[in-house]
């Protein structure tokens, strides 16, 4: 008989891990909830007489996922939608998948297609199914889709979850369009300056020093810093790479990323940006997760990894704490200071009128039409800071070589 390692959430929301002997994933499943445990994930044991052709099939598959990589959102949002739109027709879920595999390019996603139909027809759940994909499937999508499972409205959650998918992906891309502006402009203007000062300055210096003219301290300032840019190039180039690698290796280090994350939240303009994507994607997720029905317990391990800022994740293991201990969710969010009153005000309410979940879904409302205001007027704020900062560097230059001339003539004047 068939060996299935099980690990599943019990009501007290510690995990636990069994092996348990059935002849199908559906009767662990059925064992698993006589039990009152919430499963999470199922794995077979394989037997070590499997046929040669699977094995290399499976290696295969196995070397391709590692050489392509993750798989993103713009193909992972669309397959949702597509089985959700299947599911919704009451098309049986093989289909459903061969439909949406025969449509696909190769790649990834597709080879994860045609494993999950091949596993369903083996007697797997389409969790399971899906859990063995990790590069493809995460704990969060699989975990939604287990809920819909248990649940018997996949159809159902398949459609909340494309949706929190598409808001997700749409959050993400305004945050992106409000920064690139700023950022190509800076990049910009850094460029041309940093070439002025390379190549047109030197000129102007062997001018300079071919006319013997005394020059002012700004002149010879300009110049000098001509010089040490053009002599340590490397420097304007090489400074970048290394703050950026040193800044991804410190923030690898749970103590520091906490550090950085929550100064994250103090940047000027772009602090309040960040905190309010933060918060709507802790809030989004966890409302899904909660309309899902998913335990409690279990969608706040999978908040924790979703919000993609540390400070935000201690928060949730505080909050995942204060429940299991049967306290509320308002007041360790309180504690943080990473929310305003306002949003745990309405979780507060949420919680007492027993719907935290629809609460949590104005809050992710309100705060994405916030970054929608704050992206639109983001460009507009910076524009002058821009517009200033390159007209005194600019007008700086033009003064500075144009000072050495007007002594000049000046001299000149007076000679004659």
């Amino acid at each position: 008989m068939p060996t299935f390692i099980i690990q599943a959430i019990d009501e007290k929301g510690a995990t636990v891990k069994e092996k348990i002997e059935a002849l199908s994933s559906e009767e662990v499943l059925e064992t698993i909830r006589s039990k009152g445990f919430y499963p999470t994930t199922i794995k077979q044991v394989k037997e070590k007489t499997l046929k040669k052709s699977t094995t290399a099939k499976k290696r295969k598959s196995s070397l391709s996922s590692i050489s392509l990589g993750k798989v993103s959102d713009k193909q992972i949002n669309p397959f949702t939608r597509q089985l959700s739109t299947l599911q919704d027709a009451d098309i049986p879920i093989v289909q459903s998948l061969t439909i949406l595999q025969t449509q696909m390019k190769k790649g990834l996603l597709k080879s994860a297609v045609e494993e999950i139909i091949a596993d369903i027809k083996g007697g797997d759940t389409l969790s399971i199914a899906m859990s063995k994909h990790p590069k493809v499937f995460d704990k969060l999508y699989v975990n939604i889709i287990n809920a819909g499972e248990i649940s018997g409205t996949l159809d159902v959650i398949l459609e909340r979850l494309a949706t929190y998918r598409e808001k997700m992906q749409k959050l993400k891309r305004k945050i992106i369009s409000s920064l690139m502006y700023p950022a190509t402009v800076i990049l910009a203007s850094g460029a041309i300056l940093t070439g002025i000062m390379i190549f047109i300055i030197p000129k102007f210096a062997k001018m300079f020093e071919e006319m013997d003219v005394a020059l002012p301290w700004l002149t010879s300032a300009l110049i000098n810093t001509s010089n040490f840019l053009f002599t340590h190039w490397y420097v304007i180039f090489g400074s970048p790479v290394v703050v950026f690698t040193i800044f991804k290796l410190v923030g690898k280090i749970g103590k520091f990323r906490l550090i950085i994350d929550k100064l994250k939240f103090k940047i000027p303009i772009f602090g309040t940006l960040i905190n309010k994507s933060v918060v709507s994607k802790f809030a989004r997720t966890l409302s899904t997760l909660m309309s899902s029905g998913v335990p409690i317990l279990e969608a706040l391990n999978n908040v924790k990894d979703a919000t993609g800022n540390m400070a935000m994740s201690k928060a949730v293991n505080q909050i995942h704490d204060s429940i299991r201990e049967g306290e509320s969710i308002a007041k360790p969010l309180r504690e943080s200071k990473i929310c305003d009153a306002m949003v745990v005000n309405m979780v507060e309410i949420g919680e007492q009128t027993g719907e935290l979940d629809k609460m949590l879904f104005k809050i992710a409302d309100n705060y994405d039409n916030d970054i929608d205001s704050i992206a639109e007027s983001l460009t507009s704020m910076m524009e002058p800071f821009i517009v200033v900062f390159l007209g005194l560097s600019v007008g700086t230059i033009v003064v500075a070589l144009f000072l050495p001339l007007v002594k000049l003539m000046n001299g000149l004047g007076g000679g004659m």
